[in-house]
C-alpha cells in the first residue's frame, strides 16, 4: 500500500477589524483549520487573541506579505483605503496574488476606486457586502453577496465556506456593495414598518408578542418579525448589536445611490429620515433595537 499524502496545508488569512463582526470571522477560519492573522488599531481589541489557537497578531505590512487572502471588517471604505496605503500598507508588501475582501458597507463608486488601485499593484480587490449581523458572524451563518474579478472569487470560493452559509457572485467590480445598500435600506425600512405596527397593536389592546406570531404565520412574516422582535424586542434585551448611527449611514448610503442610478426611492429616504431624528435626539450610540421603545418620540420629532 503507497504513503498517503500529506494534508495539503490550508492558506494564512487575515482580518483586519476586530468590532462586532470581526472576532468571530477570525474564529470561524481558524476552526476551519487555517493559520490567521489578525490587525486592529484598538489594542483592546486585539489583546483577546494574544493566546488564542492559530491565531497570530500581525499589522498589516506583515499580514500582507503573509496572507493569500485579506478579509477587511472596518467600518467603510476610508477605513480600507488607510490601511492599503503607504510604507507600512497592504499594498507595499502585498505576497503575489494576494487578494483582499471588503466587507463593508460601503459607496460602490469608492469601491471601484479601490479596486482599480489595488489592481496597479497586482493585488485583487473584490467587494463582499454581508449579511448575518454579528451572530452570523459568530456562527459562521453569514450571507455574502460578490463583485469583482470573477478568476479570483472562484479561486478563493472554498475559504468563504468557513464564515458564510451563502455566497452570491453578482458580477462586476462594486456590484456586491451595491447589493448591499439596495439590502439594507429594505430591511431597515421593514424594521420600522414592523415597529409602527407593533405600536399601533399596543394602542388597539393587542399584545405585540401575538401580533408577532400573526407576522410570523402569514404574509407579513420576515427576519424582522422572526429574530429582531422576539430575540431582542420583545425579549426586553435590546441587543441587536448595531448602533443606530448605522442604520442611518447605510440608508443615507442607499439614497445617495439612488439618486445616482436615477431612481426615486422615496421608501427609502423616509427611513433614513426617520434615523436622522433618532439622532437628533441622541440615539447615536444606542442599540437600534431601541428605536421601538422610543418610536412614537422619533416620529413626532421636528
Amino acid at each position: 500500500m503507497g504513503k498517503q499524502k500529506p494534508a495539503r496545508k490550508k492558506p494564512t488569512v487575515g482580518v483586519i477589524g476586530l468590532g462586532n463582526m470581526g472576532p468571530g470571522i477570525a474564529r470561524n477560519l481558524a476552526k476551519a483549520g487555517h493559520p490567521v492573522l489578525v490587525w486592529d488599531l484598538n489594542e483592546a481589541a486585539r489583546a483577546p487573541f494574544e493566546t488564542a489557537r492559530n491565531i497570530a497578531i500581525a499589522p498589516p505590512a506583515e499580514m500582507a506579505a503573509k496572507s493569500a487572502l485579506i478579509f477587511f471588517v472596518v467600518p467603510a471604505s476610508p477605513q480600507v483605503a488607510a490601511c492599503l496605503g503607504g510604507r507600512d500598507g497592504v499594498l507595499a508588501h502585498a505576497k503575489k496574488n494576494l487578494v483582499l475582501y471588503d466587507l463593508t458597507t460601503s459607496d460602490p463608486i469608492e469601491t471601484k476606486k479601490l479596486a482599480r488601485r489595488a489592481a496597479k499593484k497586482n493585488v485583487t480587490y473584490l467587494d463582499a457586502g454581508m449579511s448575518g449581523g454579528a451572530r452570523g458572524a459568530d456562527t459562521g451563518n453569514l450571507s455574502l453577496m460578490v463583485g469583482g474579478d470573477e478568476k479570483a472569487f472562484r479561486r478563493t470560493r472554498k475559504i468563504l465556506d468557513a464564515i458564510a452559509a451563502d455566497v452570491f457572485y453578482l458580477g462586476k467590480s462594486g456590484a456586491g456593495h451595491t447589493c448591499k445598500l439596495i439590502h439594507n435600506m429594505v430591511c431597515h425600512t421593514i424594521f420600522l414598518a414592523t415597529c409602527e405596527g407593533g405600536k399601533m397593536a399596543e394602542k388597539a389592546g393587542i399584545d405585540v408578542a401575538d401580533l408577532i406570531d400573526v407576522f410570523n404565520a402569514s404574509n407579513a412574516r420576515s427576519f424582522i418579525s422572526e429574530v429582531r422582535f422576539p430575540n431582542h424586542i420583545i425579549s426586553g434585551k435590546w441587543d441587536g448589536r448595531s448602533r443606530v448611527y448605522n442604520l442611518y449611514k447605510d440608508t443615507g448610503m442607499a439614497v445617495a445611490l439612488a439618486k445616482t442610478l436615477k431612481v426615486d426611492a422615496k421608501l427609502g429616504a423616509d427611513t433614513h429620515d426617520f434615523f436622522a431624528r433618532a439622532l437628533a435626539l441622541g440615539m447615536e450610540d444606542q442599540d437600534f433595537t431601541r428605536v421601538y421603545k422610543d418610536f412614537d418620540k422619533i416620529k413626532s420629532k421636528k
